[in-house]
């Protein structure tokens, strides 16, 4: 009798211990659903206030629903998608009234695109100008944060110049009305604007051209704006795009006008040579093309840089012009180089220009060293990504 209500005993005190057991671990999975909601929507609220100051300043700036956006892009199907960025994917769409734009939307996996984002936003949505890429609107709902832009048929400028089959479609008349183009740009970004901006990323992708191949700056996430009579600045945080970087910027974060003009430069004698200045390798001397259009240079030879495709179209005068231009923008020292001003001035007349001196990251690599590794080039030309947060040592 008494050992059955042991039994008995010792069987409520399990169901007790287990029903203790149970109520524990669905309280401490409650509070951890708690807290990871709790996580995601601090995590949305510091996204949404992070475009709360942006939404203030820039009140102009139409907003798209959502929904808009969904249908004019198929709901971003992958068949609308034109390409991708550190930022996140851009598509295609079709507004219902028939006008076609392009979707910059950021990734919810992105680490530093809200930032460059929002920076974009504040930057371009002040700018206007026939040679930069015009901001139609933006989006923004819960996590999703997106940019509207004008669409550019024809893609951008690395699309058309360093494709053997779609270069010859491409004339020297419309290569130096791209030429100048980018340069009447970025003459409006260092002086013109309401804004002094330093682009810090010009390179051919970042150049679209409209449907009669005008060139148009975009993408001003790497942006950088100077206020009243500032020219130059130091930063920690380099950003850009090897085999574009000046010297000074990529080596000590010395950042002014002049960064913007060496990439220029670079683009110059891309568009002239057809050739990518971080991958180009010549097969005797084993130089970049900065090194290439040098040794040209000084042996008096540099219609030899141009590429065959624009040789039957050429202006002489005008390549010479611009190569010489090109040369005096890549310059080692930053005091060397004009300004865009001047740049804009000599690309439209026959006046003496004085003679270049040497370029900055012209020499090739040995070609006995076989480490890929960037601290052991001689040149900033091996990667094609953009840079979004190097170290300047």
């Amino acid at each position: 009798m008494y050992s059955g209500v042991a039994v008995e005993k010792g069987n409520n005190n399990g169901k007790k211990k287990a029903g203790i057991i149970a109520s524990t671990v669905v309280f401490g999975m409650g509070m951890l659903m708690l807290g990871m909601i709790f996580c995601i929507r601090r995590k949305k609220f510091r996204m949404n206030d992070n475009f709360k100051d942006v939404r203030k300043e820039d009140m102009e700036l139409p907003i798209f629903y959502l929904s808009a956006v969904a249908n004019a892009t198929g709901n971003f199907s992958s068949r609308n998608k034109l390409g991708e960025g550190g930022f996140g994917p851009v598509y295609k769409g079709i507004l219902a009234e028939g006008q076609e734009i392009a979707v910059k939307r950021l990734s919810k996996s992105s680490g530093q695109g809200l930032n460059e984002l929002k920076n974009e936003v504040i930057l371009i949505a002040k700018l206007q100008h026939r040679n930069l890429v015009k901001l139609l609107g933006c989006c923004i709902h819960e996590d999703e944060k997106m940019l509207i832009y004008e669409y550019m048929p024809n893609k951008s400028l690395d699309f058309f110049i360093f494709d053997q089959t779609r270069r010859k479609l491409m004339d020297w008349s419309k290569c130096m009305n791209i030429i100048v183009g980018i340069a009447r740009g970025l003459l409006y970004l260092h002086q013109d604007s309401r804004l002094r901006i330093i682009h810090r990323d010009i390179k051919a992708s970042n150049i679209l051209l409209d449907n009669e191949l005008n060139p148009k700056i975009s993408d001003f996430g790497l942006a950088r704006m100077f206020r009243g009579d500032q020219t130059e600045a130091n930063t920690h945080r380099v950003v850009g795009t090897y085999g574009y970087m000046s010297p000074e910027y990529a080596s000590n974060g010395h950042l002014s006008v002049k960064t913007d003009v060496f990439s220029f430069g670079v683009l110059v004698l891309e568009i002239v040579s057809g050739n990518k200045n971080r991958g180009f390798r010549h097969p005797d001397q084993n130089l970049n093309l900065l090194g290439h259009a040098w040794i040209l240079w000084i042996k008096g030879t540099p219609l030899e840089l141009i590429d065959e495709c624009l040789a039957n179209s050429s202006n002489v005068s005008e390549v010479l012009r611009c190569i010489h231009v090109a040369l005096l923008c890549v310059q080692q020292r930053p005091e060397d180089r004009p300004n865009m001003p001047t740049i804009v001035q000599i690309l439209g007349n026959e006046n003496p220009l004085p003679q270049p001196k040497q370029p900055g990251f012209f020499i090739g690599r040995n070609p006995l060293e076989q480490d890929t590794s960037s601290s052991r080039n001689n040149v900033y030309s091996a990667n094609e990504a953009s840079l979004t947060s190097l170290e300047a040592r």
